[in-house]
């Protein structure tokens, strides 16, 4: 009889699917079929548009989003690698504060994030009216000001709200690092550069690596600062290919493109980490202690530390106060319609997400099948592949089998009752579903695999049922972990933006696409209380996260 211990008959390996391993295997197959309609539609294009695209934009797309990712990815990597290292390593002022609030720039997205750097920095923006009353400037032509919209500026907001990532992953390897080493290094001459250089960057560089991978797929996917900024990436491509010019064939070759790019990043992360392993020789390895800092650095790690918080979550949470002063906007009609949107599309998505994941990895479990064991990692591309990506793979098939199910019931009954799922929020659940599946599959997996076999094995043998056992057994013991997967997920269905877009029926807004709108109509002060939602909601996954990471 197979279990949960992961025991199991050679012969039950290749017996008929049961009814847990086969509705895993069709939870995997509904989670990969936006990335295979998305394939299916480059290769078979209504009009050959390829070359075309290959002598006009594409190169364009690519190079304008290789530049971004790569620009993105070093900054953020020497912002989130530097806080690491300091807040660990070091003793300074304001640092048991400081190293929770390096994750609240996590509670911003980075297309708020822009339209507050916006608003603070452009020409009648309190900076620059600030220095024309200072200077006694009258107009622009009187001085230099850096260009606000501009990729530069994409840089540094989608660096700002995006290095967290690396900086949770190197804390975590630094802190996990033996002191030993760095008392050998202390020993043989080496200052505090060279002991970062030479002894804790290469030990924690899996880490970093990892960090740095995830912070240039949420570059891809982003939408909404590089449309903002104007900064014409893959993303961007999809959505001007197929809204724009409704050639549906030239986005999926465009968001082919993008998946194939995300692929060969996941695969060249994953090529690090597999050639760069470290292990520890002692049997009780010391921990690494903070030391103090030098009286003249001390203040100078601070400010350091300070910067990218001011910077991610400070400055644009304080712009959007500013704009959100007006009551009457927080009582609009628009924003209490987008909020009861998001929580309900978000609340059943998350549900739907954490529950299509428990199922799938109990199944595993207990089926032992190798063939939904091989299902489970190509699940989690939903959560690399951009949301624009997986809007175009859904909506396509969708819409087919909602004009095939119209018409039936059309000529069955005579009444149309239009288009159920892409003329509703179905669409768009779904879309949350696939893209966030990862984030509950593997919550999922981390709390079943911490329940002790014996528990299990002892209902069966009660002659409970699998799923008796999963309800009697599991679900008291990972409660926590569920309720922790859903506020993560319905936090992330709160912020997703592309792939909401592309679904969304006619007049219907969520708090993100809320904000989308009114900012690109330069009405900050309408997309301000939206945005301040989305933000309060961020927070409490930051908060979860920090408790999670003491």
């Amino acid at each position: 009889m197979s279990d949960l211990s992961g025991q199991k008959y050679h012969r039950r390996r290749w017996a008929w699917p049961g009814g847990w391993s086969f509705g895993a295997a069709v939870i995997a197959a509904l989670v990969l079929l936006p990335v295979v309609s998305v394939f299916w539609l480059a290769a078979t294009p209504t009009e050959p548009i390829l070359g075309h695209l290959l002598s006009t934009v594409l190169p364009r797309y690519l190079a304008s989003t290789g530049i971004l990712m790569v620009s993105v990815g070093v900054v953020t990597a020497a912002v989130g690698t530097g806080a690491a290292w300091l807040c660990v390593m070091y003793r300074f002022p304001g640092r048991s504060w400081l190293q929770w609030a390096h994750l609240m720039p996590l509670a911003v997205p980075a297309y708020v994030g822009a339209y507050a750097l916006v608003d603070f920095l452009e020409y009648a923006g309190p900076v620059q009216t600030a220095l024309r009353g200072a200077f006694g400037w009258q107009n622009a032509q009187d001085y230099w000001f850096p260009e606000i919209r501009s990729r530069g500026a994409a840089v540094v907001v989608l660096s700002a709200a995006l290095y967290p990532y690396v900086f949770l992953l190197a804390r975590a390897a630094f802190r996990e690092q033996s002191a030993a080493g760095y008392d050998v290094a202390r020993a043989l001459g080496s200052g505090p550069w060279a002991r970062f250089w030479r002894v804790g960057l290469p030990l924690a560089r899996p880490a970093v690596a990892a960090g740095v991978a995830v912070v240039m797929m949420e570059t891809v996917n982003d939408f909404g600062t590089v449309d903002y900024f104007a900064v014409q990436t893959l993303t961007t491509g999809i959505f001007s290919l197929w809204e724009q010019s409704g050639n549906v064939g030239g986005a999926a070759q465009v968001a082919s493109i993008a998946l194939l790019v995300i692929v060969l990043l996941v695969s060249l992360e994953k090529a690090s980490r597999r050639r760069s392993r470290f292990f520890s020789t002692a049997r009780q390895m010391r921990p690494v202690v903070a030391e103090d800092m030098a009286p003249g650095w001390r203040w100078g790690a601070t400010a350091l530390n300070l910067a990218p918080v001011l910077l991610g979550f400070v400055l644009p949470v304080a712009v959007l106060l500013s704009h959100a002063m007006d009551a009457a906007e927080w009582a609009a009609p628009g924003l209490l319609r987008a909020l009861w949107h998001t929580v309900a599309v978000g609340g059943v998505a998350s549900v739907l997400t954490v529950a299509g994941g428990l199922f799938m990895v109990f199944g595993v479990r207990l089926s032992g099948s190798r063939t939904a064991q091989a299902l489970m990692p190509l699940t989690a591309i939903g959560y690399a592949a951009p949301g624009a990506v997986l809007g175009l793979g859904l909506f396509i098939p969708l819409a087919a089998l909602d004009n095939r199910v119209a018409d039936g019931v059309l000529a069955l009954t005579g009444w149309d009752p239009g288009l159920i799922l892409t003329g509703s929020a179905t669409a768009i659940v779904l879309a949350y579903v696939v893209r966030f599946f990862a984030i509950a599959q593997g919550a999922a997996d981390a709390g079943l695999g911490r329940v002790p076999p014996s528990l299990p094995l002892a209902a069966r043998s009660l002659g409970r049922t699998p799923g008796q056992t999963l309800r009697a057994v599991h679900l008291p013991l990972v409660r926590a972990t569920v309720g922790s997967a859903l506020l993560l997920v319905f936090v992330d269905c709160v912020k997703e933006l592309p792939a909401t877009l592309l679904l969304r029926p006619f007049n219907y807004n969520t708090l993100a696409t809320r904000v989308h709108e009114k900012a690109s109509l330069e009405n900050l002060s309408e997309a301000a209380p939206a945005a301040l939602t989305i933000t309060l909601v961020g927070l409490c996954a930051v908060i979860l996260l920090a408790r999670a990471n003491r």
